[in-house]
């Protein structure tokens, strides 16, 4: 389905708001992704305020891979970070279900259409892996996460960023204000989507606590797991090396 086009595309959300779940999630996301691609980085730009060039920088840098490092992007939408690893002189794979995110990528790096709970790699065939602002999209995170710690060598690194709600309450209500409030007016406005925005801003209601996350993380088999909150705590930082 095109980009700036009104369409009878299927409902990401219920009727009443509520946030799908199982197969009914898989299905939605998949589908909305696909219809954001074209203008999603557009999109991205606006919603951090140019944010998220830093963010994926402070990810990248916690690889602390040495250069030639061979690193799997999962859920790489557009490929944004597969050149920020590039960048940083790593060899990016990238990954994603969304045909629409792969059709608009405009990266070098080579990529894959699969299914981030079963990667289609050889087991310990990368250095890293990391994943930007993903987590809450997958169905199963436990699986997504002993996917990707399959496919991270002995010593290798994981890292992955996502939204979050701060836990200071003047930040907090600001956080609310614009990625509750603006976020899906200028969804409306600049993708003609703004059901999708709507979505992106409530899916962090899927993600566990960071104490939770951190416990995931060590259960599919990373040691050192550190959890960081970045810019006041609207975003976090999950890092963790394979045991």
């Amino acid at each position: 389905m095109g980009h700036g086009t009104v369409s009878t595309h299927a409902s990401v959300l219920g009727r009443d708001g509520a946030l799908p779940e199982g197969a009914d999630k898989r299905r939605a996301v998949e589908e909305m992704f696909d219809r954001v691609a074209p203008g999603y980085d557009r999109m991205n730009r606006v919603i951090s305020l140019g944010l998220d060039r830093r963010w994926r920088r402070r990810a990248v840098r916690a690889l602390a891979l040495p250069p030639g490092a061979h690193v799997l992007d999962v859920a790489c939408g557009t490929g944004d970070l597969c050149d920020d690893l590039a960048a940083a002189r790593y060899r990016a794979t990238g990954i994603d279900f969304s045909a629409g995110m792969l059709t608009a990528a405009r990266t070098d790096a080579p990529l894959v259409r699969g299914d981030a709970a079963a990667l289609p790699f050889r087991v310990g065939g990368f250095d890293g892996v990391v994943s930007g602002f993903a987590l809450r999209n997958f169905v199963d995170l436990a699986g997504v996460l002993g996917a990707c710690a399959r496919a991270v060598r002995a010593g290798g690194r994981f890292v992955a960023l996502d939204a979050a709600v701060p836990s200071n309450p003047v930040m907090r209500a600001g956080n609310a204000l614009w990625f509750r409030g603006a976020v899906p007016l200028l969804g409306r406005v600049l993708s003609r989507d703004a059901e999708a925005y709507r979505y992106l801003p409530k899916s962090t209601a899927y993600l566990p606590p960071p104490a939770e996350l951190v416990s995931l993380l060590r259960d599919a088999g990373f040691t050192d797991v550190e959890h960081t909150m970045l810019t006041g705590g609207s975003v976090q930082l999950l890092a963790g090396t394979r045991a």
